[in-house]
């Protein structure tokens, strides 16, 4: 019965209810974002887990009818040779909110502890030290009232296989996949081990992590966005009401002739 049950808990959500709850919660997403903009709160989301468990799609879903000056996604690239000379936390801090924004980390300072660790592009010490400082440095960014939430993406080993098959077959999404994706399969157990650890170290009371099951991308991304609109106190702001004016009637302009500009070419005539 148990095992009936997880089957269930897994199978593919039909795309209609999907759809429908989707929008649904999109539509809640607008109200907290005005929320966060009328009280000029400050949101940080962290999305991490396995390579292809979903973060990305999450995170689009998220951000789809959200307002980019107010929602912005983080998604840094590789460090600089200066930038691997400061303060680990340094890059980070300058894409945390200011009031009245929300921003969604793509990956984020976690890369220490995970990639960096098992690819070893940390030291030992510059690991130990991230283990120590992180539950600090997340501590004081609640503290100064940053609201924190990290959503751990997980899915199975056969499930993040079949996806990479997916987009290496895939000429639109094969971007998607790297080299550094394909070591995640033979470092399936490094990486286990090295999450393992980190959730040891930061999970903490102020910033706790939530996992998210990812097998079905369709109810991660719908019970993701559902929680994290559980755990944040917005409410429905009242927006300015705004009325249309009536265009006023003509003061003499003169359009110039259409042969005086460079048209773009109407290819999609030869649609019809």
């Amino acid at each position: 019965m148990a095992k009936d049950a997880k089957a269930t808990s897994t199978a593919r959500l039909r795309r209609k209810p999907y759809e429908k709850e989707l929008y649904r919660l999109q539509a809640e997403l607008v109200n907290l974002q005005e929320w966060v903009r009328a009280e000029g709160r400050r949101v940080v989301v962290i999305f991490e887990g396995r390579d292809a468990a979903g973060k990305g799609s999450t995170i689009k879903r998220v951000a789809e009818y959200l307002n980019p000056r107010v929602a912005r996604i983080a998604a840094l690239p590789a460090p600089t040779e200066r930038e691997r000379t400061q303060w680990y936390f340094q890059r980070y801090v300058e894409h945390l909110p200011a009031a009245g924004e929300i921003v969604l980390f793509d990956r984020s300072w976690y890369n220490r502890a995970g990639v960096e660790r098992v690819m070893g592009f940390c030291t030992p010490e510059e690991y130990t030290r991230f283990l120590h400082q992180c539950p600090i440095f997340e501590r004081l960014l609640v503290e100064d009232g940053i609201l924190l939430r990290k959503y751990w993406f997980s899915l199975s080993d056969a499930e993040q296989e079949r996806r990479f098959h997916d987009r290496l077959n895939d000429p639109m999404r094969r971007w998607k996949l790297s080299e550094m994706d394909l070591e995640s399969i033979t470092r399936w157990e490094d990486y286990s081990r090295a999450k393992d650890e980190m959730l040891v170290h930061t999970n903490i009371a102020e910033a706790p992590w939530y996992d998210v099951e990812s097998e079905d991308k369709r109810r991660a991304r719908i019970n993701m966005i559902s929680h994290l609109l559980s755990t944040i106190p917005y409410r429905e702001v009242e927006r300015t009401r705004l009325k249309i004016p009536k265009r006023p009637p003509s003061s003499g302009y003169r359009r110039p002739p259409r042969g005086s500009e460079i048209r773009v070419p109407d290819v999609a005539a030869a649609l019809e």
